[in-house]
């Protein structure tokens, strides 16, 4: 696996790992007395999905797939730095265009870098996975 990949991969592996650790129950029915509070920059709202499951938003969106993403790292860098160079001319924060962006790929049955030339509809879930990694790395400016 190449390295920009097992970042992100790794992150998200985090991430997930946290919402697990978070979600299991110590085993008494008490509340705790006081909320915890976010010290960390992580985004709550990052989809997860199940093996084998996809994750779609209210407005119809894959955002996560479940299985392992596959991509060269050439492909990753090119789908990420695509992703990126559409989010900073949409301005604002990148984080809120990740939805947009996979909503134009996902709605269009075009090929380009960002889907490693073939349109997403032929993409098989590994591949999907990828171009989603990409996409959130380039929110996040990890593009490498």
């Amino acid at each position: 696996m190449r390295s920009h990949l097992r970042h992100a991969l790794a992150a998200t592996s985090m991430i997930v790992g946290l919402g697990i650790a978070t979600a299991c129950s110590s085993g008494t029915d008490t509340e705790p007395t006081s909320s915890p509070t976010s010290t960390t920059s992580v985004r709550a709202e990052t989809p997860t999905a199940a093996p084998g499951s996809v994750a779609v938003s209210p407005g119809g969106v894959t955002t996560a797939v479940g299985a392992p993403a596959d991509s060269t790292e050439d492909e990753y860098y090119r789908a990420c730095t695509t992703a990126r160079e559409w989010m900073a001319q949409q301005g604002g924060d990148p984080h809120d265009q990740i939805e947009p962006y996979l909503g134009m790929l996902q709605s269009t049955d075009s090929a380009g870098p960002a889907t490693y030339g073939t349109p997403w509809s032929q993409l098989n879930p590994p591949r999907q996975a990828a171009v989603i990694v990409a996409v959130r790395a380039a929110a996040d400016a990890l593009c490498g």
